[in-house]
C-alpha cells in the first residue's frame, strides 16, 4: 500500500468540556495577542503499541477514555481551551470562556505506525491525524492505527495561545492522565501587558511591523505562480548541528544552535535566486518571556503566562550579498537581528506600538512578501517542545512534531529535539517547492528525509 493512501475513519465524535463548572467570562486579548491573526497550528505525537506487560491489556478504546478524562481536568485550569474568539464592539477579537467545549474525535487509520510517510505531512498528517478545526478554540483528534499504536492530534488557534502555552497545557494534560502532580498553573492577567502611558512611539517598530490595511495585493506573478508551499519534516544529526555551529561561531564568539542553523538556512535559500538583487528575508521568533521578567508580580512567574508573547524581528539580504558572505557573517547579522528584540523595551514599544493604532489590526512584515523577495522565511526555535514529558500512561511518544501550514509566500520552519534525546533535531518545514527541492540538493547532508529508521521504536532507542 502507498503509505499516504490510507484511510480514516471516525469511530466517535463528542464534545469534551471541562470536568469542572467554570464560570463564563470575556478574556480580553492582549496587545500581544492583537498581532497574531486568525491562524491555526497543529501538533502531533504518535505511540507505538506498548510493549510494557502491565499496559498491554489496554484496549484502544481505554485507552481514548484516559485521553479524553484527562483532558476534561486539564480544560479547568486552562479553561480558554474550551471556549470561543468573537468579535467586540471594536471589531477586534477576545476569548469568551462559557465552556462550550472541545470537538474530540475518535478515530481509525488503516495504517501502521512503521508506515506513515511523516516526511510529507501533506499528504499523511494535514487533515488526517491533525484534525481541522471547525469551530472552538482547540480541537483533538485520537487515531488508532493498525500496528496498535496511537496518534494524538490538535489543532490550536494561534490567537488565543502561542507554542509556550500550548507545550505547557499539554505537559498538564499527560501529567493529570498519570495522576501526578502539575507543573504549571497558567494565569491570564493581561495587565502585565498593558501599554505605557502615553504609549511611546518607536520607529524601530515600523520597520518590522505593518498596519494590515496599508498592506498592497500580491502582485499578478506571484499569484499565478505554479510554486506553492508544501510540508516537510527532515533529521538532522547532533553532530550536523554542532559543525554548523562551529562554522558559524567566530574570535571567542560562540553563536547559539539556533542562530547558526538559521544562517544556514537563510544562505542555502539564498544559492537559488538568479536575479543577484533580489532580497531574501529571515524572520526570528523571539518569545518575550524571559525579556519581561521585570513586568512580573509577586509570585506570577511569566513563565505560567497562558497568551501570547511573540516578536518576529527579521533581517535581509539580497541573494548576492548571501551568496559571498561567509556563514561567520550571516550568523553575526542573525544573532544582531535576535538581539535587537531580545529586551525589555522591544517588548514595551511593540505593545505601545498596538496601543497607538488600535483597532486597526497590525502583521508582521515578514510575513508580508513582494516582488523584489526571492523568499521570506520565518523559524521558530521548538527547543522546548515536551515531546519527551507527553507520557499518558502507556510511554514516551516515538515521534512528535509541529505542524503549522500558515498560508502567504512565506515560509516556516521550526526545529525541535528528536525523541531520543541526543542532540539530534526533527525539523518541519513548510516553504516553496522549489527551495525545499535546494535545499536536498544543497544540503542533502544535513537534511535527511524523515523515514521509519528516525521513529523511538525500540526501548534503548
Amino acid at each position: 500500500m502507498d503509505s499516504s493512501d490510507f484511510t480514516v475513519s471516525m469511530k466517535q465524535r463528542d464534545v469534551v468540556t471541562a470536568v469542572l463548572p467554570v464560570p463564563e467570562q470575556v478574556l480580553p486579548m492582549s496587545n500581544l495577542d492583537l498581532l497574531i491573526p486568525p491562524l491555526d497550528f497543529g501538533i502531533f505525537f504518535c505511540y507505538k503499541k506498548s510493549s510494557n506487560h502491565t499496559q498491554q491489556n489496554l484496549s484502544p478504546e481505554s485507552m481514548v477514555a484516559v485521553i479524553k478524562k484527562a483532558l476534561a481536568q486539564a480544560l479547568v485550569p486552562f479553561y480558554p481551551f474550551t471556549g470561543e474568539i468573537v468579535q467586540n464592539h471594536r471589531g477586534e477579537p477576545e476569548l469568551l470562556c462559557s465552556n462550550a467545549g472541545v470537538d474530540f474525535v475518535h478515530a481509525y487509520a488503516d495504517i501502521e505506525l512503521k508506515d506513515l510517510d511523516l516526511y510529507h505531512p501533506d499528504v499523511s498528517v494535514h487533515g488526517k491525524l491533525v484534525p481541522f478545526k471547525m469551530r472552538g478554540v482547540l480541537s483533538v483528534q485520537v487515531t488508532e492505527l493498525n500496528c496498535g499504536g496511537l496518534v494524538i492530534g490538535c489543532t490550536f488557534d494561534h490567537r488565543a495561545a502561542d507554542a509556550h502555552s500550548a507545550n505547557m497545557f499539554l505537559t498538564v494534560w499527560a501529567e493529570i492522565s498519570q495522576a501526578k502532580p502539575t507543573t504549571h498553573i497558567p494565569f491570564f492577567q493581561r495587565s502585565i501587558f498593558a501599554p505605557r502611558h502615553p504609549p511611546q512611539h518607536d520607529e524601530s517598530i515600523d520597520k518590522m511591523y505593518v498596519l494590515l490595511s496599508s498592506i498592497t495585493p500580491p502582485p499578478k506573478e506571484i499569484e499565478v505562480s505554479n510554486d506553492h508551499l508544501l510540508s516537510r519534516i527532515y533529521y538532522i544529526k547532533a553532530e550536523e548541528i554542532d559543525r554548523l555551529q562551529f562554522q558559524a561561531s567566530e574570535n571567542g564568539t560562540r553563536r547559539s544552535k539556533i542562530e547558526s542553523f538559521s544562517a544556514f538556512l537563510w544562505k542555502t535559500i539564498a544559492e537559488g535566486g538568479n536575479d543577484l538583487s533580489k532580497g531574501v528575508k529571515l524572520g526570528i521568533i523571539v518569545d518575550g518571556r524571559k525579556r519581561l521578567e521585570g513586568r512580573e508580580e509577586k509570585n506570577l512567574s511569566l513563565q505560567n503566562y497562558f497568551g501570547n508573547v511573540l516578536s518576529i524581528p527579521y533581517t535581509e539580504a539580497s541573494v548576492g550579498e548571501l551568496k559571498s558572505m561567509t556563514l561567520k557573517m550571516a550568523a553575526k547579522l542573525v544573532h544582531s537581528c535576535v538581539e535587537r528584540a531580545a529586551r525589555e523595551e522591544h517588548f514595551s514599544s511593540l505593545i505601545d506600538w498596538v496601543e497607538l493604532h488600535r483597532p486597526k489590526p497590525g502583521i508582521v512584515k515578514v510575513y508580508c512578501t513582494d516582488a523584489n523577495n526571492e523568499a521570506a522565511i520565518v523559524v521558530s526555535s521548538g527547543q522546548h517542545f515536551p515531546v519527551t514529558k507527553l507520557n499518558f500512561g502507556w510511554g514516551i511518544p516515538a515521534f512528535g512534531s509541529y505542524h503549522f501550514p500558515w498560508g502567504g509566500q512565506t515560509g516556516y520552519v521550526m526545529p525541535m529535539p528528536s525523541m531520543r534525546e541526543n542532540g539530534d533535531w526533527v525539523v518541519y518545514m513548510h516553504l516553496m517547492k522549489k527551495h525545499l527541492d535546494l535545499i536536498e540538493t544543497k544540503a542533502f547532508d544535513v537534511f535527511r528525509p524523515f523515514d521509519s529508521s528516525h521513529l523511538k521504536l525500540a526501548v534503548d532507542d
